[in-house]
This record gives structure tokens, C-alpha cells and sequence, in this order.
């Protein structure tokens, strides 16, 4: 998605970096931290342990009152696809053990009628770093 992307917003205000969670080596690396982080549609792509070490990174990638907001998919996963369905509680409690807080806890139908017809639901999460 990254290279798509560089080529629809070739600005040099942009600085494109290759990283990946759980990790974020190169990131973590540079030593920022962040007011806001978005995941949408890739959380539940990670098994328990990756979600747990994804959840440390995250925190630390955050100021104090930063804000992390996910979005969740829940249903049945495309052919092919490696999905996991995820409570909303344990997503809240990695957070917790990571220093934030629940901000919001909303869960919507799918806007793709496709996804809505399958039962696909979406979770939107925010937390904020104390």
C-alpha cells in the first residue's frame, strides 16, 4: 500500500518510512513519539502474541495524551485471508496493561453492502495515553 501511495502523493513534506508492527523497529528506532495513531482494518490480521507486543509498541509510540484509534472488522474472513475475531474486551484490556485507557467503544454495521449482507461488523476503539 505504501508504494501506490507515494506515487498518488509524490510531496516531499512526506516522509515514507517501510515498517510493519509488531515491531515498528525502524520507528521505535528514530525515537518520536506521536500524538495520534490509526490502525483501520489491520488489527485483526495479528494472532495473541502479535497483538500483545503490537499494543506495547503502540503505547510507546504515543505522547502522554496521545490518542491510538482502531478500527476492527468482525465476520467471517475472505478466502485466503488470515483473520482473527477479537473480542473488543481483550483489545481494551491489552490497552490497559499498556499504560491507556478506553476513549470509545463503538461498533457499526459495514458500509460495503457485500460485507453488510455477511454479517460483517466493524469495531472503532480509541484510547488515550495517561
Amino acid at each position: 500500500m505504501r508504494l501506490p501511495a507515494m506515487k498518488l502523493h509524490p510531496s516531499p513534506l512526506i516522509e515514507w518510512l517501510n515498517d510493519s508492527l509488531p515491531e515498528m523497529a525502524l520507528v521505535r528506532s528514530r525515537g518520536e513519539a506521536f500524538d495520534l495513531i490509526l490502525l483501520s482494518a489491520v488489527w485483526m490480521h495479528f494472532d495473541f502474541a502479535q497483538r500483545q507486543q503490537a499494543m506495547t509498541t503502540l503505547a510507546a509510540l504515543l505522547r502522554t495524551g496521545g490518542t491510538l484509534i482502531l478500527r476492527v472488522r468482525h465476520g467471517e474472513a475472505p478466502p485466503g485471508r488470515r483473520m482473527f475475531e477479537i473480542p473488543d474486551r481483550e483489545t481494551i484490556e491489552l490497552a490497559g496493561l499498556s499504560g491507556l485507557h478506553a476513549i470509545l467503544n463503538v461498533r457499526t454495521e459495514s458500509t460495503q453492502a457485500a460485507n453488510r449482507d455477511a454479517g460483517v461488523t466493524w469495531t472503532h476503539l480509541a484510547f488515550k495515553r495517561t
